[in-house]
């Protein structure tokens, strides 16, 4: 039998540019989660709003009765307000074990011991729950839009409103990042996917009802900082020239969101490790 040299051989294949293997990562969740048909039930489920919406601009377009129903900023703002819901169900779905589920099979060993850095490690996980978050938030508006622009048969509503693209944007990115990276960090604290969902769920609801204490007892909306989703409603409320709900100036409530996103990052750099540190 002949005894073939297994010494030392050079790489014959392609290597991938430094810097890319995020990109590895974040299609691999994003096949994993599409191969799921209650995800995809749940991501249908999300698209409705935007058939009702459709039909809405339709009507108002075609039927001189349904004139009532024209689209106008407010509308757009309404709706991504109304996407907010489920928001927070594709977060828990697709994101509470992004990390919570290698740290259960020991995977982040595995993942930091190849040429693949912490940054790129959670730009991977980050981008495939904002890809599907922004798949039911600025590509629906943004369809939206363009349908409006179709049955009206002119661009006069998108010319006299033009700031509703941009404003769209950036109303749809502020929510969907925030959101994607305090579910990222919530993750890496705990090896149990569903602890994680009850955690996330709990930083919404408690926020909300820590306001409205304070706001039975102060009969003051300037404390809406302290919840999740009051800052985000004033954001939005700005960004769409609506009239805001509640007192606190959004400059606070953008730097209260920004906070949050910060304190994940932290959490992120100190959880993201191929060996666990105990301190």
């Amino acid at each position: 039998m002949p005894i073939h040299d297994q010494g030392y051989r050079r790489y014959g294949g392609e290597r991938a540019a430094h810097g890319r293997a995020w990109a590895v990562i974040a299609s691999a969740g994003i096949r994993t989660m599409l191969r799921k048909r209650a995800f995809l039930g749940l991501l249908l489920l999300a698209w409705s709003p935007f058939f009702v919406r459709a039909v809405q601009i339709y009507a108002a377009a075609n039927l001189p009765q349904a004139s009532f129903l024209a689209p106008t900023p407010e509308m757009f703002r309404d709706f991504l307000t109304q996407q907010a819901i489920f928001v927070f169900f594709i977060a828990v779905y697709a994101g509470s074990g992004l990390i919570a589920s290698d740290r259960r099979a020991n995977a982040l060993q595995i993942y930091l011991s190849k040429p693949l850095s912490r940054v790129e490690y959670v730009f991977g996980k980050l981008a495939v729950l904002l890809a599907f978050l922004l798949l039911v938030t600025w590509v629906p508006a943004i369809v939206l839009l363009i349908v409006q622009v179709m049955f009206a048969g002119d661009f006069t509503f998108f010319v006299d409103n033009i700031f509703l693209f941009p404003a769209i944007t950036l109303s749809a990115l502020i929510q969907t990042l925030t959101v994607s990276a305090t579910m990222l960090a919530l993750s890496s604290l705990s090896k149990s996917s569903r602890y994680v969902g009850i955690l996330y769920a709990g930083v919404i609801f408690f926020t909300q009802a820590m306001y409205g204490v304070l706001y039975e007892v102060t009969r003051d909306t300037s404390w809406a900082w302290v919840s999740f989703s009051a800052n985000l409603s004033q954001i939005n409320a700005f960004i769409f020239r609506m009239r805001p709900t509640y007192a606190t100036p959004w400059p606070v409530s953008l730097a209260v969101l920004a906070a949050v996103v910060a304190l994940s990052a932290v959490i992120l750099e100190r959880r993201v490790r191929g060996v666990e540190v105990v301190a």
